[in-house]
């Protein structure tokens, strides 16, 4: 435990301390802020550290090692409609919980003054996660080439994209992109780790990753198709 006390805090100061080189290096080079916005921002800095330690921490001790039981109890189960089931619930609330999906969906809300509604929009966003975890699972089960699933996948987010509004096109796209954070990330990893570890045959390396590239599709074409109906 202590050494992963040391080893987490050690990244999160070298991941944090660059930008706050950069941040300082513009104030006494370029803006010239007020010293009170600089003060706040090293404040607002140490407390970002000490989060990101903890957070961290609570993943490496708690998310990842209850993804992996998970995914290798619940192959022993042996009904696939109750796999697919929990691990649809898993990526929809692991959604849910992801704080950058409900800073996005507030933007777009008070950005479209409230006609693409936040809630609407982080359900959809949960929505198209959990599906296509439950697609990726199905692969696993089936030994799918990942390769035709994404094929299949950016050839529909390609064809509704003509039929899309522009706008609703750059939201689903970042949509997808801010549900690779950290509450999803753990979870669908940790969850294919396990599971590949009792279905996935040969090569278990190969079948445990591409799990989250597979799942952003699902935003992607849930907005989309929100898209398409509100015009």
């Amino acid at each position: 435990m202590q050494g992963d006390i040391k080893g987490t805090s050690w990244g999160v100061f070298k991941a944090i301390l660059p930008i706050i080189i950069i941040v300082l290096a513009l104030q006494f080079t370029l803006l010239g802020l007020p010293s009170a916005v600089i003060w706040r921002f090293l404040v607002g800095a140490v407390f970002i550290a000490a989060g990101l330690i903890l957070f961290l921490l609570g993943v490496k001790i708690s998310i990842i090692p209850m993804g992996e039981e998970i995914g290798s109890e619940l192959p022993q189960i042996g009904r696939l409609g109750i796999i697919l089931f929990w691990t649809f619930l898993l990526g929809f609330t692991a959604t849910l919980a992801e704080p950058p999906v409900h800073v996005l969906a507030s933007m777009i809300e008070e950005a479209s003054e409230g006609n693409i509604s936040r809630v609407l929009l982080v359900c959809l966003t949960a929505l198209g996660i959990g599906l296509f975890v439950k697609l990726a699972v199905l692969r696993i089960v089936l030994q799918v080439p990942l390769v035709y699933l994404f094929a299949l996948g950016y050839t529909a987010i390609l064809v509704l994209s003509f039929f899309t509004p522009s706008q609703f096109v750059a939201i689903s796209f970042d949509a997808s992109g801010v549900t690779t954070g950290p509450v999803t990330v753990p979870v669908i990893l940790s969850l294919g780790v396990g599971m590949t570890s009792v279905l996935g045959g040969k090569s278990t390396t190969a079948e445990s990753f591409g799990l989250i590239g597979l799942a952003s599709i699902g935003p992607i074409l849930a907005v989309m198709l929100m898209g398409v109906i509100l015009g």
